[in-house]
């Protein structure tokens, strides 16, 4: 079965979200903790919020994480899929 023929079924979004919400976490921990651990670990939340979140970063924050996870999804459900 080709891509645009496992596109049209349910259980090919099911199992893309399956794949992708976890993953998203995942990166997401993994990026906030790479990015700015220091202030995670000191509780400073201000920080935490400033380096990632503030002035529009927030933006490139969750947009990019949320592209290659839904990207990633759909590669590996593909791929898994017959």
């Amino acid at each position: 079965m080709n891509f645009s023929q496992k596109i049209k079924q349910q259980e090919f979004w099911n199992n893309v979200l399956k794949v992708a919400i976890p993953f998203f976490l995942i990166v997401t921990l993994f990026s906030l903790f790479f990015n700015s651990w220091k202030a995670i670990f000191a509780g400073d939340w201000a920080v935490v919020s400033e380096i990632n979140f503030d002035a529009g970063k927030w933006k490139i924050f969750w947009g990019t994480k949320v592209v290659i996870c839904f990207i990633y999804g759909m590669y590996v459900t593909n791929k898994n899929m017959k």
